[in-house]
């Protein structure tokens, strides 16, 4: 089953510093039909204007992974750590038994990034944040595991969670497959480009629910960049 979910129906809000488009249920937006997908909780499609960000402000007991897509964000939390995620570039962050993080554009343009939440296995757990790059040329024609809780994926910026964070760059007319495992779902997002996932149009930001497919078959209609979360 994969249903489609198009990018002009999400909810969201603008607060004019902040173009929002909600996935799932989140702040103001409320759908009890779509309040996660698995252990997938927030999937966020963020614009944030130059020069502004998320002031500080607290989480626990969440997985929280951004990925940036134009521009750069910028990172400090209660825990002392400072960093500059770039666009391609991941950060996660556990907030395990609670931290404080704030998140700015410091750039001169735009920046858009995907910011995912992904329930943890177990509560509780020490904070922590890290980043990493991920060139996109990797990414060509090939899922890259860019976050991961899951055994053999030692490459990834880790999670506490049984799930799995993909990227992948397409050329128009390449193909890339993914096998997803029994009682498992995906959750897939272009962030640029049109593809078809087992023949199922998506066009770029909208969302394809996975279920009950023991294998992802992702075609690229245009040149294409893939986000895609594994989660039990």
């Amino acid at each position: 089953m994969i249903e489609r979910r198009p990018f002009n129906e999400l909810g969201g809000a603008d607060h004019g510093w902040l173009k929002a488009k909600h996935h799932f249920s989140f702040a103001g937006y409320n759908d009890a039909a779509r309040m996660g997908w698995g252990s997938l909780r927030v999937w966020n499609d963020d614009e944030i204007a130059a020069g502004s960000g998320f002031p500080p402000h607290p989480h626990a007991d969440m997985e929280i992974i951004t990925y940036v897509r134009d521009g750069a964000i910028t990172h400090e939390d209660s825990l002392g750590n400072k960093g500059r995620t770039e666009a391609g570039d991941v950060q996660v962050m556990s907030a395990g038994t609670g931290i404080r993080h704030a998140e700015y554009n410091a750039e001169r343009e735009t920046t858009r990034i995907f910011q995912i939440w992904i329930i943890p296995d177990a509560r509780g757990g020490a904070s922590a944040w890290g980043a990493r790059p991920f060139p996109k040329g990797d990414r060509s024609g090939r899922f890259v595991t860019l976050a991961s809780g899951r055994a053999g994926d030692d490459d990834a910026l880790p999670i506490r969670a049984d799930a799995r964070v993909l990227g992948a760059t397409l050329k128009a007319g390449e193909s890339v497959e993914y096998a997803l495992g029994a009682q498992r779902r995906a959750y897939l997002v272009p962030a640029v480009g049109a593809v078809e996932v087992n023949g199922v149009r998506i066009d770029a930001r909208d969302g394809a629910a996975v279920r009950d497919e023991s294998r992802i078959v992702v075609h690229a209609l245009t040149d294409a960049e893939i986000v895609l979360v594994d989660s039990a």
